[in-house]
């Protein structure tokens, strides 16, 4: 009986560790709006593995926090439910590439700066790096595996 008690409680810590590794690393997100349209639409999950820029390339749809505005602030609209501003967009110029044709860069400046990216919605009315400029890396979240219940990005 002891034996049976023993095997039952390693199974749960085990099964209970997986579920934070599993937590710690992936993060289902739920799109809200049209920026990716039409790879990704309104009510879309999508899970995302966490990641750090170096581990990002040209062409991944990510997850990050925008910049901050002129005035200090996000983007209009409210917070997801962890109280974050999250937007989801494709990879278009990682740092040390040349600044791609259209983005709102500043004078004189040709390539994408250390710690910044530039991302683009696959909608062309997207508000992205061609209004908002460079994203900060450090508030990336991680990349788009695949939509729930659809195919991989």
């Amino acid at each position: 009986m002891k034996l049976v008690v023993c095997g039952l409680l390693a199974g749960v810590l085990v099964l209970v560790a997986g579920v934070l590794w599993a937590r710690r690393r992936y993060v289902v997100v739920t799109v809200d709006g049209t920026s990716m349209a039409p790879t990704l639409t309104g009510g879309d999950r999508v899970l995302v593995r966490r990641r750090r820029i170096e581990q990002v390339s040209r062409g991944d749809v990510v997850v990050l926090e925008p910049p901050l505005d002129d005035t200090g602030r996000y983007a209009p609209g409210p917070p997801g439910a962890d109280g974050r501003h999250w937007n989801i967009k494709r990879v278009a110029a990682l740092p040390g590439d040349p600044v791609p044709e259209g983005i709102a860069a500043g004078d004189g400046v040709s390539r994408v700066p250390s710690g910044t990216v530039v991302v683009l919605g696959d909608n062309p009315d997207s508000i992205d790096s061609r209004q908002r400029g460079f994203f900060p890396a450090e508030r990336l979240l991680g990349v788009a595996l695949r939509r729930l219940g659809g195919p991989a990005l």
